[in-house]
């Protein structure tokens, strides 16, 4: 769907995040400064206790003052550093996991590493329809903001 991913009726959102947790710019951006300087911190500590989270993996924080129960961050590939399209599906299987694991049955996600993480946007939408497919909740949204985007994952629906 075309939308805010603030504004999705579901459980949790996930973030598409970096390995640092550091929600600086783009969608996490966004998310942060939404949820305030709580989600931050909570990611901070995460980190600081665990270490860089590797692309692949998601890991769960609270939602600050967004209405959501949690906030799931995905930790997306970076284009070049190889198999992007089986770590992106990764991530959001881990992401839909820890959602299942915190009792929640409804996500909605944005496109992750789309954006500065450059993965090329035909290998984005194969992932995010894949994981889609898989996943074991009750209800997951791709809540997109980006025409290209779309009309890639359009496309590979099409297929």
């Amino acid at each position: 769907m075309r939308g805010n991913l603030l504004e999705e009726p579901v459980d949790a959102i996930v973030n598409a995040a970096n390995g640092h947790l550091a929600h600086g710019g783009g969608v996490a951006g966004i998310i942060s400064r939404a949820a305030g300087p709580e989600l931050q911190a909570e990611s901070d500590r995460l980190v600081r206790s665990h270490g860089p989270f590797p692309a692949g993996s998601a890991v769960v924080t609270g939602a600050g003052k967004l209405s959501f129960k949690g906030v799931i961050h995905a930790v997306g590939p970076r284009q070049g550093e190889g198999d992007e399209e089986a770590k992106l599906f990764q991530a959001l299987n881990a992401a839909f996991a820890r959602a299942q694991e915190h009792g929640w049955s409804t996500v909605s996600f944005p496109a992750v590493s789309s954006g500065i993480f450059a993965v090329p946007l035909d290998v984005c939408a194969r992932a995010y329809l894949k994981a889609m497919r898989a996943s074991p909740l009750s209800k997951v949204r791709l809540c997109l903001r980006d025409q290209p985007v779309i009309d890639a994952v359009m496309k590979e629906l099409g297929k």
